[in-house]
């Protein structure tokens, strides 16, 4: 069975489907399942493999759908108790320990834009493990000398680039094109779709111009809340350097299912 699981765990990983894994750590007395067993909970409520089955498996299923919001592991431990026993149909009376562990697909980075900020994001992401891709319409600018550590580059308009992505379960879209025209193109083709994360650089009045020429076109009033925009944390940042290290930081912050302060949301911008 253990096999069947971590053939599923690759699987979720290479996918980038958010699944959390429940191991048995620790029993004593009479338990259904030994040390090891083990089940893979998905976020729709799938499970893979079994640690004894009755109530106490299906609450630890819960717990593991709550782990996958919280980025969290946690050690749950369970009084096979009469009552528990009674309710479940099995007959134990120990106790056991699970460790339930959310799994971490790669996280797929896509760069709009390939200018100086993206140029310095792109190094810095890549080395705190997102997968880089560039777009952009300029091949003098989204080459593999600015991008060295990117897993993808693509040189084509951005509408076209972007229309064409088959977009994993676990993406980050970063929206750092020349200019407004861009932007719009690049958010028009991306809207409605389910990212981890996107964001739009540019001031306040720039992100409104923007925002209203998207809603005058039909673009969901509710996915353009979800848009990170202006794009980063507020940390005083100039250079293009600090800029993309607002960026990252915010990314990370999402990444790991923390809310750092000074994230903004376009809604509330």
């Amino acid at each position: 069975m253990n096999e069947t699981i971590f053939r599923a765990v690759l699987d979720a990983l290479e996918q980038g489907q958010q699944a959390a894994l429940i191991t048995i750590v620790q029993t004593s007395g009479s338990t259904p399942q030994r040390v090891g067993a083990k089940m893979l909970v998905y976020a729709d409520g799938r499970t893979i493999g079994t640690i004894g089955g009755g109530c106490y498996e299906n609450d630890a299923a819960l717990k593991a759908r709550d782990a996958l919001t919280t980025r969290r592991p946690q050690l749950i431990r369970y009084e096979l108790s009469d009552d528990l026993a009674e309710q479940s149909g099995l007959i134990c009376g120990g106790q056991m320990e699970v460790y339930i562990e959310p799994l971490e697909p790669a996280s797929h980075l896509y760069l709009v834009g390939a200018g100086h900020v993206s140029a310095c994001l792109g190094r810095f992401a890549s080395q705190t493990g997102f997968h880089v891709h560039v777009l952009d319409d300029r091949e003098r600018f989204a080459n593999r000398d600015r991008f060295p550590d990117a897993a993808e580059i693509v040189v084509d308009a951005i509408p076209d680039a972007l229309a064409r992505i088959n977009w994993p379960a676990n993406s980050f879209l970063v929206v750092v094109t020349r200019g407004h025209r861009h932007d719009l193109d690049a958010l028009r083709a991306a809207a409605g779709r389910a990212f981890r994360y996107v964001g739009m650089i540019g001031s306040r009045a720039k992100v409104k111009r923007i925002f209203d020429e998207l809603l005058a076109t039909g673009c969901p009033a509710e996915w353009l809340h979800t848009v990170h925009a202006p794009i980063g944390l507020d940390i005083g940042a100039v250079t293009p350097a600090e800029i993309a290290v607002s960026i990252l930081a915010e990314l990370v912050a999402v990444r790991s299912g923390k809310r750092a302060p000074g994230m903004s949301l376009a809604g509330r911008a």
